[in-house]
């Protein structure tokens, strides 16, 4: 079956720009083939229902409330805060240090918060590599949350977090999100930001606060300028 981007978009229930994003990225199952996309509907299905995702024809959806659009980094990043001279001897240690610091979450609710990011630890390192960790749930916090954040936390000294490439980390971008439309959204550009060698080098600086959003708000605009 072949669809344009448009209707891939649409049977998703997803902007255009964040699905031809998933698809240069290879985090969706098609198979690109000119101004068209390829795909098999059933595993596109299996992969939408894994990813807690809509997928059928619009005309066959009933009319829902619109939902609030996806926020890009910047307004996320400084609703999490950023943190410095972190204090920690351990991933868990780490992990229970930045779960002091998030934003929005009843104090009742943080042992169940710090349980779920070291769970998702166990799974497989959220160690990225280059220094970078960003540590979240397996699924998304809708009872805990109404809208995304990023905290941010700079340690005071680079630990061994069993990353990807076995480099110390240094710093932690906490990425929490009341749905996995907003947590895959956010994590795709968190990722392109890490990627990126300049970025590296400026947070081994262990920049201010204002200059980590200047740099931020630079990058969305690169992003949306290409089309990200």
């Amino acid at each position: 079956m072949k669809l344009s981007m448009g209707q891939i978009a649409e049977y998703l229930d997803l902007p255009v720009q964040t699905v031809e994003r998933w698809i240069r990225q290879g985090r969706i199952p098609v198979h690109r083939d000119g101004h068209s996309c390829a795909f098999h509907r059933g595993t596109l299905e299996r992969w939408a229902k894994a990813h807690n995702l809509k997928f059928s024809p619009p005309r066959s959806r009933q009319e829902t409330p619109q939902e609030d659009p996806l926020e890009n980094l910047l307004p996320v990043m400084q609703r999490g805060g950023i943190h410095y001279g972190i204090q920690a001897e351990g991933v868990a240690s780490a992990l229970r240090e930045v779960t002091k610091r998030i934003p929005g979450i009843a104090s009742e609710h943080r042992e169940e918060l710090l349980e779920g990011l070291l769970e998702r630890e166990r799974l497989a390192s959220t160690g990225v590599g280059r220094g970078i960790a960003i540590p979240h749930l397996r699924t998304p916090l809708s009872e805990l949350l109404s809208e995304p954040v990023i905290t941010t936390c700079f340690l005071a000294h680079p630990m061994d977090y069993r990353a990807v490439d076995d480099q110390p980390v240094f710093v932690l971008f906490a990425l929490l999100c009341p749905s996995v439309k907003a947590h895959l959204h956010l994590l795709s550009r968190l990722s392109y930001c890490a990627r990126d060698n300049a970025f590296i080098d400026f947070l081994r600086s262990v920049p201010a606060e204002k200059d980590v959003i200047e740099r931020i708000a630079k990058f969305e605009k690169q992003l949306e300028l290409s089309g990200m």
